[in-house]
């Protein structure tokens, strides 16, 4: 074939018209991949902050709520389980909290912003099992938190004990007081 015969203008047609179908086809195929990266409504509330009111917990009671897919504990301690912590600190793994397993505000004792309440994230730091609280433990030599499956036990501030399968003491998750009765559990900002 010669130059004679070759249709430029219809070639030139041709390659525009073709770059332009592939160039729709991308922008067609981009749109859908790049909402599906976009978290669902589901989603995000699963990473949301979580408001528990703790206005009727007693004495001893834990409250489980869910933050993240995770157990969270908030549970009320008395002054003689506070008490009793102040002298745990032989028998415990890490008892200054000095690991980084809670906010910067929970690296105290009682590893809480109130002394009197503690939160925290109920998951095992050994295999991700979830301890056992058993309150009529909490102010005696025993560990008021105890993981059955392998036999790992936290005191009522979520310290490991020395001698078991648990590395770390429990996390303490991001949270805040919005008012005496009401905890934001997955966040520690004043503008959340």
């Amino acid at each position: 074939m010669t130059d004679d015969h070759v249709d430029y203008k219809r070639r030139r047609l041709l390659t525009v018209a073709t770059t332009g179908m592939g160039i729709a086809g991308s922008v067609g195929l981009a749109v859908p991949f790049a909402g599906s990266m976009v978290p669902s409504e589901r989603a995000k509330a699963a990473g949301a902050p979580v408001k528990v009111d703790i206005g009727s917990l007693e004495m001893g009671q834990q409250l489980t709520v869910e933050w993240r897919g995770k157990p969270v504990w908030i549970i009320r301690r008395s002054q003689e389980a506070l008490d009793f912590l102040a002298g745990m600190d032989n028998l415990l793994v890490d008892p200054d909290s000095s690991m980084a397993q809670q906010p910067a505000y929970a690296t105290n004792p009682y590893r809480s912003i109130k002394n009197d309440i503690l939160v925290l994230v109920g998951i095992c730091t050994h295999l991700g099992c979830s301890p056992k609280y058993r309150p009529e433990l909490s102010a005696d030599t025993d560990a008021p938190f105890l993981c059955a499956c392998h036999g790992s036990r936290f005191d009522l501030a979520g310290r490991v004990y020395k001698n078991v399968p648990a590395p770390k003491n429990l996390v303490v998750p991001p949270h805040r007081y919005l008012s005496d009765t009401e905890i934001l559990i997955g966040s520690d900002e004043e503008t959340a």
